[in-house]
């Protein structure tokens, strides 16, 4: 490829992208708190924000947006199961096609599964899981704010499951109402599908837990779904075999992904999101370096004809030498484009890069938001 190989083209099923700088999807935590009547309504400014850092042929990725009222489980995160959902979704993606109209914006759909607290669920009732299993390494705010322990979530009757992928597929009908371009399947980050996923938190005996084939099962119902109403080339689908909580990990997750990628790219999804072993969860906590490869998955993201997005820790010259040698097709990033709405011009460019401030990621109103400033040789 070029010396420019971030900015060669490339057809990522449905869409023609001008370049292969993705926008990560990124939680920010500003839609409207859980206890208004109108809860979990994207914030007025995303409309400002996603515009900011749309770009020609550029391809972004919405933030994690829940799926049902029994989805999230946390304070101000957005929601795609209303209409007043639906609504404040069309005004993000109007400006964005306003500012770049031949952009894709895709939402990634989201479940957090055991990652509740029971304070922002309806009735207050326990968080649901694959299985009765705490997350045990990590503290949660409940409806006071003080950090507690998770709460024993409750396993999910296997009756229930067709229920959460209709959930799924429903969302999926609202996205495509609100005019995005497709969806993003969210398996990744410990949250309900990953859940099902791993060993360590999924030890069913129905169907859907014991056996590789049977773990994957859920994924590949809600994919499924998600291709249902999309078409499978407006569907990508992320995982992180290393990004998960502690207690999480698989046996062999190269063995599980590589059939989860097996699976998800029979239904020849647009592309396959993996997150970079080095990165550990939402934090700037890296593994070491000593962590598996993930070489493997991406062959068999390719061998499964999907396109390949690899994500976590990148700079523009990793992203580049990563594209150049053929070892990812697009590069997503995410701190570095929240303090850089310009990022894709700034690589182009060679323009230095504003740091960005960790203390503005999940606060209220426009700081950290929307008030990081293009570059500009004046400045």
């Amino acid at each position: 490829m070029s010396a420019h190989s971030l900015f060669a083209p490339l057809q990522v099923g449905a869409w023609s992208l001008k370049h292969r700088i993705a926008l990560a999807p990124l939680t920010r935590k500003r839609a409207t708190k859980a206890s208004y009547r109108q809860h979990h309504v994207q914030y007025a400014l995303a409309s400002e924000y996603y515009a900011q850092r749309a770009t020609p042929g550029g391809l972004l990725i919405t933030e994690a947006t829940g799926i049902s009222d029994t989805s999230l489980g946390m304070d101000t995160a957005p929601g795609i199961w209303t209409a007043e959902h639906r609504d404040a979704w069309i005004d993000v993606v109007q400006a964005v096609k306003r500012k770049a109209p031949d952009a894709t914006v895709v939402m990634q759909l989201w479940h957090r599964g055991r990652a509740c607290h029971s304070d922002f669920l309806p009735g207050k009732q326990l968080p649901v899981a694959p299985s009765a299993i705490a997350i045990s390494d990590a503290t949660v705010a409940n409806e006071r704010g003080e950090l507690v322990p998770y709460e024993v979530p409750r396993a999910l009757e296997a009756g229930e499951i067709p229920g959460i992928v209709e959930d799924y597929r429903q969302a999926c009908h609202h996205a495509k109402a609100a005019g995005f371009d497709g969806v993003e399947v969210h398996a990744a980050n410990g949250y309900l599908i990953n859940q099902f996923l791993e060993s360590g938190t999924n030890r069913r005996t129905d169907a859907y837990g014991g056996s590789i084939a049977n773990r994957i099962r859920f994924c590949v119902q809600v994919v499924q779904a998600a291709v249902d109403v999309f078409g499978a080339d407006r569907v990508g689908v992320r995982f992180s075999p290393y990004g998960t909580f502690g207690d999480m990990h698989d046996d062999d997750p190269i063995a599980l992904y590589t059939e989860a990628i097996r699976a998800v790219t029979r239904l020849h999804v647009a592309y396959v999101h993996l997150v970079e072993p080095r990165v550990a969860g939402a934090g700037d906590a890296q593994h070491p370096a000593s962590t598996p490869s993930i070489e493997p998955l991406a062959d068999a993201v390719r061998a499964g004809g999907a396109v390949l997005i690899r994500a976590g820790g990148y700079t523009p010259t990793t992203a580049h030498d990563t594209v150049a040698a053929g070892r990812s097709d697009l590069i997503a990033f995410g701190r570095p484009f929240i303090a850089n709405p310009d990022l894709p011009a700034r690589i182009l460019h060679g323009w230095p890069l504003t740091p960005y401030n960790r203390a503005t990621f999940y606060t209220p109103g426009p700081e950290g938001y929307i008030d990081y400033p293009v570059f500009s040789k004046a400045s």
